[in-house]
């Protein structure tokens, strides 16, 4: 919760107390380059006993509440008709409105099953913007992504509140030139991930829904971050500034013919879940649950998760538990920006984003630009952070560079998770960083995976650029940092 002090200034405040600690290790850089190059300049590829601020991702890793843990210690665990999977039920009905649940391990598992039973082979899938495994499984499926987001999406330097939306006139477009018939769905994402995790407007998603239904296209809703999405709504959209979370969320999903999110994220725990009020809808993709998943009462996930999914549900409708990560993004974004820092704005959900095109302004996107960078972080800072750009995107079937629309370094700020001063630390390395991004000269693959390539791809420094900059970093603060 954002606090005002005295002085006029505001600060996040943490709405909850640290009982349990993990200790985390801040290894030199002599041990970091190390690290780095035995991961093929690939943070995914880190071990984690080499890394200090691990902002890779807020999925899976954020902090679990008391009464969550608690929860795990009374579940059933039984094969078929578990009690842990009704109470899930009751926490689905209870904060979306949904009749209709199908558990499953994680987000991806259920773009799985969605692609499985209604992307055909020359289907299209309209969204607002893709996600790296949502593009994956629905392009194997035979659909292929388009992407009809506003010219102000792209902008990383905006005061324009809901880049997430999606433009309505060329949703219009895309109905009259393939059809409603060969389109297997409009897909809308809260918060959109790849473009810093910015929010759609209400509005925005009732006219989405309108136009949707008028041509029997199906509305699909991935709530993975729907709690954030729903506190910037509360935050930024008129009418919204005194309307309770849950009354957000509830109305956001009554718009949706099928939900779906990964609970890792604004549910804290893992797991996930499709949800709908349509029987037939319902009917259509519980046949194939068993397949790939589990057991309609499991799904994949342990009755312990189930259990702290429906706990975890609820919280997240809290304005405190809401608005945590994103109030410390938005310190962190601010920080930034006071020290010259190029970060996304407005502030998004689930990370700072840093607009790596304008902090290595001479580096082409040939040479993984936001990639270079998040190496580049982790050198001088031991946080280790996610590449959202080139990396991120897979080569077309001819083998060539498909360049992102944007090259950023995505810094994760997990749930209840880091501390201000935690904050503050990377803020003071990245702004040392941006002195020296001179030093940093971009990558080059070793290995190339055919798809996802940012998971295992390996790389290496041009001319060695890794090696100066932790010298230049010595030369700074010795050898014990």
């Amino acid at each position: 919760m954002n606090i005002k002090l005295s002085d006029g200034t505001e600060i996040p405040v943490e709405m909850h107390k640290i009982k349990i600690v993990q200790k985390a290790h801040l290894v030199p850089a002599r041990e970091r380059l190390q690290a780095m190059e035995e991961a093929g300049y690939n943070t995914f590829l880190l071990r984690t006993r080499h890394v200090f601020l691990d902002m890779l991702t807020d999925s899976g890793t954020n902090a679990m509440s008391d009464n969550q843990l608690g929860a795990m210690m009374v579940s059933d665990d039984a094969y078929a008709g578990s009690e842990s999977f009704y109470r899930l039920v009751d926490a689905v009905k209870e904060v979306f409105g949904f009749d209709f649940l199908l558990p499953v391990h994680q987000g991806r598992a259920a773009e799985n099953l969605l692609a499985k039973v209604f992307v055909k082979p020359g289907d299209v899938v309209p969204m607002n913007y893709h996600f790296t495994t949502t593009k994956a499984h629905f392009e194997l499926a035979g659909g292929t992504v388009l992407e009809i987001f506003t010219d102000e999406a792209l902008n990383t330097c905006s005061t324009f509140p809901f880049k997430g939306n999606l433009d309505l006139e060329k949703f219009r477009q895309v109905i009259a030139s393939h059809g409603s018939d060969h389109i297997s769905f409009v897909r809308m994402e809260a918060t959109t991930n790849l473009l810093g995790g910015q929010p759609f407007s209400m509005e925005n998603l009732r006219q989405v829904k309108k136009m949707a239904a008028e041509n029997n296209i199906l509305l699909v809703l991935d709530a993975s971050l729907i709690s954030e999405q729903a506190y910037f709504i509360h935050q930024r959209e008129a009418g919204y500034e005194n309307t309770p979370i849950l009354d957000i969320v509830r109305e956001m999903a009554g718009l949706a013919d099928i939900m779906y999110l990964s609970g890792r994220k604004s549910c804290a725990v893992r797991g996930g879940v499709i949800a709908t009020n349509r029987k037939d809808l319902f009917e259509s993709i519980k046949p194939w649950l068993p397949v790939y998943e589990g057991f309609l009462t499991y799904g994949g996930m342990s009755t312990k998760e189930v259990e702290a999914m429906a706990v975890g549900m609820r919280e997240m409708t809290d304005l405190g538990v809401a608005g945590c990560s994103a109030d410390m993004i938005r310190h962190f974004a601010h920080r930034l920006i006071d020290r010259g820092v190029p970060v996304v704005t407005p502030p998004g959900g689930l990370a700072c984003h840093i607009d790596a095109t304008r902090f290595l302004p001479n580096l082409p996107q040939s040479k993984y630009i936001a990639g270079s960078l998040a190496a580049a972080m982790y050198l001088a800072s031991g946080a280790r952070g996610m590449e959202r750009g080139t990396l991120s995107t897979d080569r077309d079937r001819d083998g060539n560079e498909v360049f992102s629309d944007l090259e950023l370094l995505r810094l994760a700020v997990p749930r209840r998770t880091y501390t201000i001063s935690q904050i503050d630390y990377a803020v003071d390395r990245l702004t040392w960083l941006h002195r020296h991004a001179d030093l940093i000269k971009g990558l080059t693959f070793v290995e190339e995976p055919p798809i996802l390539r940012f998971f295992f791809g390996r790389l290496k420094a041009i001319d060695n650029w890794g090696q100066d900059l932790v010298e230049a970093f010595r030369k700074d603060f010795g050898d014990e940092l």
